[in-house]
Order: C-alpha cells, then structure tokens, then sequence
C-alpha cells in the first residue's frame, strides 16, 4: 500500500489506526492458506467486483457447483465463465483493467466471507494446459464443466482476507421446484422493455 493510500488517511481521520494494523497483522495474507482453499472449494457461489480502464466499477454475480472455482494453488484461482448475455461486461473490464476482487460469503453455516482481490486474465478452454493443472483438477473439470464453461479467469491472488460474520444473514436452501418458484430465465424481471416503450410514447 502505498504511504498516503485512502485507507490511511480516513484510518487517521477517524482514529481506528490501531485496528486497522492489527487486522493487517492478524487476518490478511498475501496468499490463499489451507482454510482459505477448503472455504472456496466448498461454495456454490460468489460475488464479482470489476472496473475499466476509467476506473467505472461493475459488479455481479457468479454460482455454480460447489468447487466451481478451482484453487490452482496458494497463489492462483480461476472461474468459468458460461454462457450469459453476451455484454461481456466484467470481462470487457478485466481486458482493460487486470484487477479483480472477488467475495465468498458462507450464508448457510459459519456465516463469513473471505475477500480474494488479485489481477485477471482471461483463459480459453484450448489453452488450460499452460497452466499446469493437477491431473485430478483436468479431470474433475472435464466431467463436471464439459462444454458448458466457455472459457476461464484465471486470477493471481494479492490479498487475501477475512470477512466479518457480524452483519451477514443466515440463509436456508429450498428447492426451486418444490417451492413453487418461477423459472425467470429469459424474463424482462425489472420491465425494462415497458419503461423504454413508455419514454418514446412521453417524446
């Protein structure tokens, strides 16, 4: 960090100085430790956080089978990317702009998060092999992803830290079809079609 970043000068505006270097100390590490590993491999989902060459951020959502992203090693994960709406938007960003944040949060047992920021790249499924892959990783991914992940990010870990668990809800599965849910796929949810329709009848 450099020496006048953002976070210094506000933790010595509002005097929280001493926490913030004892959380430095005690729960941040510039790599992915054997429960950091565990804790990716079992969630099913997690949030994105991604800007362009401007600085304009962007964020979303990824979720797929639990172990969907796969920790390489201590210093390197990566997610697949399937087929969406093809804006490309985060990935656009990472073409312009390598650094990443991602956010595991475990909303059905323990509660915590753990923050993964980093820089990215993206990755063709014809050239996962220059990463070196453990054989039972190459394997699992052809059984479990086959065709349906189109290409890869692949991230280089910077930081990596804990998420508090004091404000985070606990959360219950259901299952979609027993619940009566409706399948949205496809769906204009937010009616967007209508509100763009109603301003050209307004002009």
């Amino acid at each position: 960090m450099f020496k006048q970043s953002g976070e210094q000068l506000l933790q010595e505006k509002y005097n929280t100085e001493k926490r913030a270097k004892a959380f430095y100390n005690n729960q941040m590490l510039s790599y992915l430790n054997e429960t950091m590993k565990e804790f990716i491999e079992a969630q099913e989902m997690m949030f994105i956080s991604t800007s362009d060459r401007s600085g304009k951020c962007d964020s979303s959502f990824r979720a797929g089978e639990a172990g969907f992203v796969r920790v390489i090693n201590k210093n390197v994960v990566m997610y697949p990317e399937y087929r969406g709406n093809g804006v490309m938007a985060s990935m656009g960003n990472i073409m312009e702009n390598p650094h990443i944040g991602l956010m595991f949060i475990d909303f059905y047992h323990s509660r915590y998060g753990l923050h993964v920021n980093g820089k990215a790249y993206i990755c063709e499924n014809k050239e996962l092999d220059t990463l070196q892959l453990p054989k039972k990783m190459k394997e699992d991914i052809l059984l479990r992803e086959g065709e349906k992940a189109e290409r890869w990010v692949v991230i280089e870990v910077e930081e990596a830290f804990i998420h508090c668990s004091k404000h985070v809800p606990k959360l219950q599965k259901i299952d979609n079809l027993s619940s009566g849910l409706k399948n949205m796929k496809g769906g204009d949810f937010f009616k967007v079609k209508e509100s763009k329709k109603q301003v050209r009848v307004n002009r």
